[in-house]
C-alpha cells in the first residue's frame, strides 16, 4: 500500500526550566492511504503527543526532532502559515472531549463555516449549505436549525458528531481520532464508531485511531501500534497482534480483557504504573513491571525484532521469541517477586 504519512525517529523534549525532559524516544510509524492504524497503550505512554507533535500543536516548550512526511513532503518544522492550511485540510484531528474543543460563545454554523472558508474558500450561502450537508452527513437531524444553536444546547454525542463534521469540512486525506468516544455512553460510542467506518468507506480517507479500548481497535483497525514509555514497543497486523501478541506488555493488555464467550476467569492486571518521562529505568522501560524480565532487560533498550510468521510483526523485547504468556516465567527464568499479575 502507498504510504500517506511517514513518521521517522520522532523525539520530543519538554522544557522544564533548568533542563529538558524527553517524552518521546524515536517513534517510527507509517500510515498508508485508506488504512486504519490503531494506537494503544496506557495513559502517559505517548500516544496523543506523537500526533500533536506531528501537527505542530505542542507549543513553544516542546523541542521536536525527527521527520514527518506527508506524501513525501516534510512537514516537521514547516512554518505556521503553511501548517495551518494543512491542519484541518489534508490532515484533520478530533479530540476526546468535544465540549472543550468547541467554542461555547459561537454558534455551530459559524464554527463549521470557519473551517470551510479556511480550507475550501466557501463563504455566505454556499458555506451555510455545505455546513448543513455535513451535519446531515454525520447524522444530525434538522441541520439548518442546529447550525443556529450553541454547543451547550446539544448532547455530548451530538457535539462529537459536530467535531467530526468540522474535521470533514476540509475533505482530509487523514483523520486522527484521539479517544473519540471516551466521554460518550456505550450506545452513542457505537454510533460514532459506525459513523467513522462509514465515512472511511465513502471517502477513502486514512484513519489513526488512538484508544484505550482494545475491542474497538480490534474491530476497526488494519494494523496496531502498541506504545509504552514514549516508544512503539510492538507493531503488527491486527489479526497477528491479537492472535499472537509478542511483547509482555501487549500480552498484559489483552489478558486484562474479559472473555465474553469463554469460561469465567479472574482478570489479570499489569502491576504498577507507567513511569514519568524523567524516571524511566535503564534498558527496557517495561522491565520493572514485567513478570519475565531478567538482568539482560536492564542492560539496554531492545531493538525492534521480527516476531512469528508474519512479515509485518515486530516487537521491542529480547525475550519475546520465548513466547512466555503474561504472568509466567520464560524458560530458565524466575518470575520477579511481587510482580505476578493479580
Amino acid at each position: 500500500m502507498e504510504t500517506l504519512l511517514s513518521v521517522k525517529d520522532l523525539k520530543i523534549d519538554f522544557d522544564q526550566g533548568k533542563r529538558f525532559v524527553r517524552a518521546l524516544h524515536g517513534v517510527n510509524l507509517d500510515v498508508a492511504k485508506g488504512e486504519v492504524l490503531g494506537v494503544v497503550g496506557e495513559s502517559g505512554c505517548g500516544k496523543s503527543i506523537t500526533w500533536l507533535a506531528a501537527l505542530g500543536l505542542l507549543g513553544n516548550r516542546a523541542r521536536i526532532s525527527g521527520s514527518v512526511r506527508l506524501d513525501g513532503e516534510e512537514i516537521a518544522g514547516m512554518n505556521e502559515t503553511d501548517l495551518s492550511r494543512l491542519r484541518g485540510g489534508r490532515i484533520a484531528m478530533i479530540f476526546q472531549d468535544p465540549s472543550s474543543s468547541l467554542n461555547p460563545v459561537h454558534r455551530i454554523g459559524r464554527q463549521i463555516n470557519e473551517a470551510l472558508k479556511l480550507h475550501r474558500g466557501l463563504t455566505g450561502a454556499a458555506a451555510d449549505a455545505e455546513s448543513a450537508r455535513l451535519l446531515d452527513r454525520v447524522g444530525i437531524a434538522n441541520a439548518t436549525r442546529r447550525l443556529r444553536e450553541y454547543p451547550h444546547e446539544m448532547s455530548g454525542g451530538m457535539n462529537q458528531r459536530i467535531m467530526i463534521a468540522m474535521a470533514l469540512a476540509g475533505e482530509p486525506e487523514l483523520l486522527i481520532a484521539d479517544e473519540p468516544t471516551t466521554a460518550l455512553d456505550a450506545t452513542i460510542q457505537a454510533q460514532i464508531l459506525d459513523l467513522l467506518t462509514e465515512l472511511r468507506r465513502d471517502t477513502g480517507m486514512a484513519l489513526v485511531l488512538i484508544s484505550h479500548d482494545l475491542g474497538v481497535v480490534a474491530d476497526m483497525s488494519d494494523r496496531v501500534a502498541v506504545m509504552y514509555g514514549g516508544r512503539v514497543i510492538e507493531e503488527a497486523d491486527t489479526g497477528s497482534l491479537f492472535d499472537n501478541p509478542a511483547h509482555p506488555y501487549t500480552k498484559g493488555l489483552i489478558a486484562a480483557l474479559p472473555d465474553i464467550d469463554g469460561p469465567r476467569r479472574r482478570l489479570e492486571s499489569i502491576p504498577g504504573t507507567v513511569p514519568a518521562p524523567d524516571q524511566l529505568p535503564p534498558g527496557c522501560s517495561f522491565a520493572p513491571r514485567c513478570a519475565i524480565a531478567s538482568k539482560i532487560c536492564d542492560a539496554a533498550m531492545p531493538g525492534f525484532l521480527p516476531f512469528g510468521e508474519s512479515a509485518n510483526h515486530f516487537a521491542a523485547c529480547v525475550k519475546c521469541r520465548e513466547e512466555a504468556p503474561f504472568g509466567e516465567a520464560a524458560p530458565g527464568e524466575a518470575v520477579k517477586p511481587g510482580l505476578v499479575p493479580a
